[in-house]
């Protein structure tokens, strides 16, 4: 495990990582923008207690989202088409993060990490997805863009099914603008359920090295409603 410089962003290579805790590689440092850039683009992220000092992850395997392979049941497709909710893109980055923050359990993310992942927003590589019923705020999630990959850190919902839609409209919407990857770190049952999978985190750095320096549209991000996706989209895409 290393210690990182705090005069440096460099991360050491993720191969270096320890296998128990699976994937911590290196402590210390600060979030400053530059360093949490420097970490995505080598496929490694901050994840620690409110106690801690930050601690840098990457491990193995490593659960993504391909394209093709999001899973939605028969139930939710039905819901679907009914919803009457609003999903907009961009529209309250700091309210999304806040919420994803209230957890009964605990939470790891911190005033520190709100600081820290609203100035990448501000820069506009930390992104938000909104689900809205009427004014009131009822799901969403929030990543970081690295090239034609998107990296999912947390979501939240007040209602069933609130972040399953934010997912399910984001992940169609960045299809479109050809997306191809969504890095979703750590497995767990519900992310599982919509189709996330786990690889070797040597196939998952393959994809990193593919598509990080490949420039996604700038539209794809700016402040917009989303859609759901239709019938014919999901076949298309399957």
């Amino acid at each position: 495990m290393f210690q990182l410089d705090d005069g440096s962003y460099i991360f050491p290579a993720p191969e270096y990582a320890l296998h128990e805790p699976n994937g911590l590689l290196a402590i210390g440092g600060d979030l400053a923008v530059g360093r949490l850039q420097s970490a995505y683009y080598e496929g490694i992220f901050p994840w620690f207690n409110p106690t801690e000092i930050p601690l840098w992850w990457s491990p193995d395997p490593r659960a993504v989202l391909l394209p093709a392979e999001i899973h939605i049941s028969r139930t939710t497709k039905k819901r679907m088409r009914k919803t009457a909710y609003a999903i907009t893109l961009n529209h309250d980055f700091e309210q999304v993060i806040a919420a994803c923050a209230q957890r009964q359990e605990g939470t790891w993310i911190t005033h520190q990490i709100i600081e820290a992942y609203t100035a990448l927003h501000q820069l506009g590589v930390a992104h938000s997805v909104e689900v809205w019923y009427n004014t009131k705020l009822i799901g969403g999630l929030y990543g970081v863009n690295v090239g034609k990959i998107f990296c999912g850190e947390s979501m939240f919902s007040r209602v069933s099914d609130g972040s399953k839609y934010a997912l399910i409209a984001f992940y169609y919407h960045f299809l479109r603008f050809g997306g191809k990857l969504f890095d979703c770190q750590i497995i767990n049952a519900y992310i599982a359920s919509l189709g996330v999978k786990e690889i070797p985190r040597v196939q998952f750095l393959n994809y990193l090295y593919q598509y990080r320096d490949q420039p996604i549209d700038k539209a794809c991000w700016l402040k917009q409603t989303i859609s759901l996706p239709s019938a014919a989209e999901i076949n298309h895409f399957e």
